[in-house]
């Protein structure tokens, strides 16, 4: 039997805000929101069993109607140990603005889904991977982040941008990480009209994130911290110019990919009615 009332999702890019959003929201006793979850890829392996190497057995035996037990059950499996009291599940994970995704969503789970997506630019959030991976002594090289199509920006990015592209249904919120931790009192209240929530009071000086993850496990300390209090500074796109250590090669890479987000959020914003 399912625990929740409502499956909402969390995206959109790393470093935007994400697992602050997340410890926010699992303030309100309501709201199961953990770390980056396994429910996507888990539906996704699923349906591509059903539709590929289970399909002969499933379709001899009349099991059509099981595929969807099978895939729509796999939240409820997965978060069956949350509290009694948590009606709501969100789940966090960058791969659910992908358009396969977005399909398995509507046709398994809620044809009306609520995926509330997170941005920030660019500059930023490889500025922000190239501090974290400095403060562990981690050689990296910064252009492998703006490499077409790899995680975990540019995969990321193709995902937002088509949702941006296709929400006609209103199905998607873009947050960007300068209103969160800007106006996070104005964000909230934005993503509970959204999610059709009634108002929880958060408390954004003391901000204790309810499941924390093991970062460990990703061989990268840091990676998922969240401060007590939100920090407000180095959230605007010229200080981190400024103030940012990257070669000016992927600096001029980075700004390039932001201007071209920005001009297509001008048409897309132009060609609403």
């Amino acid at each position: 039997m399912k625990k929740y009332n409502q499956f909402v999702c969390l995206s959109g890019l790393p470093r935007s805000g994400s697992t602050l959003l997340s410890a926010i929201l699992s303030q309100n006793p309501l709201i199961h929101s953990e770390g980056n979850s396994a429910v996507c890829q888990l539906m996704w392996d699923m349906h591509v069993s059903c539709t590929t190497t289970s399909r002969e057995q499933i379709t001899a035996n009349n099991r059509e109607s099981t595929v969807t037990e099978l895939i729509s059950s796999i939240p409820q499996i997965y978060y069956k140990n949350m509290d009694e009291n948590e009606k709501i599940i969100v789940d966090k994970c960058r791969s659910w603005t992908i358009p396969d995704n977005v399909t398995l969503l509507k046709k398994y789970i809620d044809k009306d889904i609520k995926i509330i997506v997170l941005e920030r630019p660019i500059l930023e959030i490889v500025n922000s991977f190239y501090k974290l991976y400095k403060k562990n002594n981690i050689e990296k090289n910064c252009h492998e982040f703006l490499n077409l199509n790899s995680e975990p920006i540019m995969r990321s990015l193709n995902g937002v941008l088509h949702a941006k592209k296709n929400n006609q249904d209103n199905s998607f919120l873009f947050i960007s990480y300068s209103e969160l931790v800007e106006n996070p009192h104005e964000t909230m209240k934005k993503i509970y009209d959204f999610c059709n929530w009634e108002y929880f009071e958060h408390d954004f000086n003391n901000i204790t994130p309810k499941y924390k993850e093991d970062d460990s496990k990703y061989n990268l300390p840091g990676f998922h911290d969240v401060h007590p209090t939100i920090v407000k500074s180095g959230t605007k796109l010229n200080n981190t110019i400024e103030k940012c250590e990257l070669s000016q090669e992927v600096i001029d890479k980075c700004v390039f990919i932001d201007n071209n987000i920005n001009n297509i959020n001008n048409r897309l914003n132009q060609s609403l009615p």
